[in-house]
């Protein structure tokens, strides 16, 4: 009898010291600071320029009296960074969430980018012509790229608004962290603000086809439910072909184990979780990004396994997609955390930690702006 009640005091004091530890490791999203659900355009580019000639003259000021060893350095103290004064950050505009009205655009663009201030404007200008040559031929296509500068110390946001000024769009915005808050991170927040009908991710690098797009579009409105669908851009067609088989043994040896682990742990019938090329309507956007969890890499799995759970379609879509250097996957690192958080995921959700919050019911025209436009533009060749 005592060997008996040994035993069920291990495992339950086993499944609390699980049950903590769980909790330990599990993400807390942080909440958003007021400057954080706020946006720049290029009219704030002239307060922008005189702020950081403003930081420049700090910074040299402050390097002089270090050499004296008169001050002490912090974080704060040391300008030339990409961190504006409160003095700036009260002149941003404040943003609308998605949920506090109808959409005003017919796509909105979420492009995450950290540190990409020599990558962003190549994919921006081949983004750009595209965009512009299909609202110049549907008069009713409307968009808004909203760019999620997550931390970046390169001048990313300055690259991002002097190319909307260039090209004299100011639907063109960026929302900046001050913090870094990993690529989920920076989505999930992101996702609250926008205004498209339809509503597509893509990487700040360029990997991905932009044109790609129109064949998204057309396979969502036919997989779409009462408004609700997600197309998911894949590479899993590319395996054999050079755009995969010259990455290195390891990085090709990850990337399979990684799938068969997300296949293990629930999601099925997609073949690439990661590409970030994935377009949603708006209201399966409201629905699913308010139950993430996961600011990291593979916060992908939780938007599908929250929209498999919901009963969303899923629709993936083959893209073309080449590797673009620059990338910042350090290989080891995150496919340790990338592991670990998917453990985390899949035992949060058995265990009913997390929940899912269901699909809130609204009423929902029967044509949208993006169904007229993908009519209009699929009978002409891009």
């Amino acid at each position: 009898m005592s060997w008996t009640l040994l035993l069920s005091s291990i495992i339950a004091g086993g499944f609390f010291f699980a049950i903590s530890l769980l909790y330990v490791l599990s993400p807390i999203p942080r909440e958003a600071t007021e400057s954080e659900k706020c946006f720049q355009d290029y009219t704030h580019l002239p307060a922008l320029i005189k702020e950081e000639k403003e930081q420049e003259q700090q910074r040299l000021k402050h390097d002089q009296t270090t050499r004296t060893g008169t001050t002490a350095t912090t974080k704060k103290n040391v300008p030339g960074s990409d961190i504006r004064s409160e003095k700036y950050k009260a002149q941003l505009t404040r943003l609308t969430r998605t949920d506090e009205g109808s959409p005003t655009k017919t796509l909105t663009l979420v492009v995450p980018a950290y540190n990409e201030a020599e990558r962003l404007p190549i994919m921006l200008n081949e983004t750009l012509d595209f965009l512009k040559t299909r609202a110049h031929k549907d008069e009713s296509f409307t968009f808004e790229i909203l760019i999620l500068d997550d931390g970046s110390q390169d001048g990313t946001v300055r690259v991002a608004l002097e190319m909307a000024q260039q090209r004299d769009i100011k639907d063109i915005r960026v929302l900046s962290f001050e913090k870094n808050r990993g690529k989920g991170g920076a989505v999930i927040q992101g996702m609250q603000y926008t205004r498209g009908e339809y509503i597509l991710m893509v990487d700040a690098d360029g990997a991905t086809r932009f044109s790609d797009l129109d064949d998204l579009e057309l396979k969502l409105k036919a997989a779409e439910r009462d408004g609700l669908g997600v197309a998911v851009g894949s590479r899993a067609h590319l395996v054999k072909t050079d755009a995969v088989v010259k990455r290195s043994f390891i990085r090709n040896f990850l990337m399979y184990s990684f799938h068969k682990v997300v296949y293990v742990l629930g999601i099925r019938g997609i073949d690439d979780t990661q590409c970030g090329f994935k377009l949603f309507t708006r209201k399966a956007a409201q629905a699913i990004f308010p139950n993430m969890h996961v600011e990291g890499w593979v916060f992908d799995i939780e938007v599908l396994l929250i929209a498999q759970q919901l009963k969303i379609p899923i629709i993936e879509v083959p893209v073309t997609w080449q590797e673009i250097d620059g990338s910042k996957v350090s290989l080891m690192r995150d496919s340790i955390r990338m592991a670990l958080d998917l453990l985390i995921i899949r035992m949060n959700y058995i265990l009913g930690i997390w929940t899912i919050q269901p699909i809130k019911k609204t009423k929902t025209s029967s044509s949208s702006p993006m169904a007229s436009s993908v009519a209009k533009t699929s009978a002409t060749p891009q």
